[in-house]
């Protein structure tokens, strides 16, 4: 009697959270991230009991603390993948002001591990880059500047304050100084601002500003300058490390020399993090080494794809800088390894050692797929076609 006089409420049926993030994650990039983990320990057992030798260490002691990082890392990647973008927003601007705090007061809490350039933090039993840990959450910070500049009601001047944000956060990696983040900062900048639809000049005149910024840190500074001019050598000593790198991949060949057969992690003493593509290369060959490639620009594709039809203005661009720098970072390190570019000091995404690298990774592939997670709504493209559009 009461349902014919009121009605019947419509049941709601909540679709429990695991089993919906597992429905709309892209799986295929989330088992990339879990393989180059796995690649990353791999290597780590090949690359790190010469430097456990070295410091009077247990054989293992490097992988079993890379393995604690990945599983920390994974453990980022899971917590942050659930979260909806405007709760990662949120999470962003906060984690963004704090770590750009901790990078203002380097100069005065920082140490430099005799390496001449203060961008840790040490804890004693570890220690903490923060730059690592500003990337990905300065890339969703300056995402929301420049969506904001698309709000109907008013937009106020996002990417000009997204412009000011990421000078004045080169500004301070450059003091430090660490050229190359502040390099990959900017050039995920410029992607994103492409991306926003900004026109193509004030591109033109970042990028000149760079290379003048360059010319400026050539000619002030001799670690700089001493890369620079050790790359457009025509020359490699082979008491280097890039003499050392050059030598393992040319011996390593198709098929590499043998699982523990290699000779550069003994010889060089960023093998387990800079260099381990080298390491990769020597022992388990080019087979290896393209595994690795196809497996970041797995990450890559599939980002962009999903990325391409998505309506959200600020997903989109979020979701770009976090994938560009990613890979950017990959494509920077492989390519030192092969003298493409010269040294930075740039560890491989989830593959290197180091637990600031592996940790913020985690973090920044989280919100990756987060953003890039399948939504009820109309794609960018049906969209376009029912406004006549398309």
């Amino acid at each position: 009697m009461t349902e014919m006089v009121y009605g019947t409420a419509p049941v709601r049926v909540v679709d429990p959270v695991l089993p919906r993030w597992w429905r709309t994650i892209d799986k295929v990039s989330f088992s990339a991230v879990l393989l180059l983990i796995c690649v990353g320990l791999l290597l780590g057992l090949a690359a790190s009991p010469p430097l456990a030798a070295r410091n009077g260490l247990p054989a293992f002691f490097y992988v079993q603390r890379q393995a604690a990082f990945s599983v920390l890392a994974i453990i980022a990647l899971l917590a942050l993948s659930i979260c909806s973008p405007e709760r990662i927003r949120r999470l962003a601007v906060l984690g963004c002001v704090v770590s750009f705090g901790v990078l203002v007061a380097l100069p005065f809490i920082g140490t430099d591990f005799g390496m001449g350039a203060k961008r840790w933090i040490s804890l004693g039993f570890a220690s903490v880059q923060p730059s690592e840990f500003l990337k990905p959450v300065l890339a969703v910070t300056l995402a929301w500047l420049m969506a904001s500049s698309h709000d109907l009601n008013g937009p106020p001047p996002g990417k000009t304050l997204s412009l000011g944000l990421v000078m004045l956060v080169v500004g301070f990696l450059v003091m430090q100084p660490d050229f190359g983040q502040a390099a990959l900062i900017s050039a995920g900048w410029m992607v994103m601002f492409f991306v926003a639809g900004a026109p193509i000049l004030p591109l033109v005149g970042l990028a000149a500003l760079l290379l003048l910024g360059g010319w400026v840190a050539y000619n002030n500074s001799e670690h700089f300058a001493r890369r620079i001019d050790g790359f457009l050598s025509p020359e490699i000593d082979p008491r280097t490390q890039m003499g050392f790198a050059q030598n393992a991949i040319s011996e390593g060949g198709f098929f590499g020399a043998g699982v523990g057969e290699g000779r550069v992690k003994w010889n060089l003493p960023e093998a387990h993090t800079d260099f381990i593509i080298a390491v990769a290369a020597e022992e388990y060959g080019f087979i290896l080494v393209l595994f690795i490639i196809a497996l970041y620009a797995t990450i890559l594709i599939r980002s962009l794809f999903r990325l391409m039809r998505e309506r959200d203005v600020f997903i989109r661009l979020a979701g770009t800088g976090l994938v560009v720098v990613f890979s950017m970072q990959a494509m920077i390190n492989m390519a030192v390894a092969v003298r493409l570019l010269p040294s930075k000091g740039m560890t491989l995404p989830f593959v290197s050692y180091g637990g600031s690298s592996l940790v913020a990774t985690g973090i920044a592939i989280g919100m990756l797929l987060a953003f890039t997670r399948t939504r009820p709504q109309g794609e960018i493209g049906e969209i376009l076609s029912r406004r006549g559009l398309g």
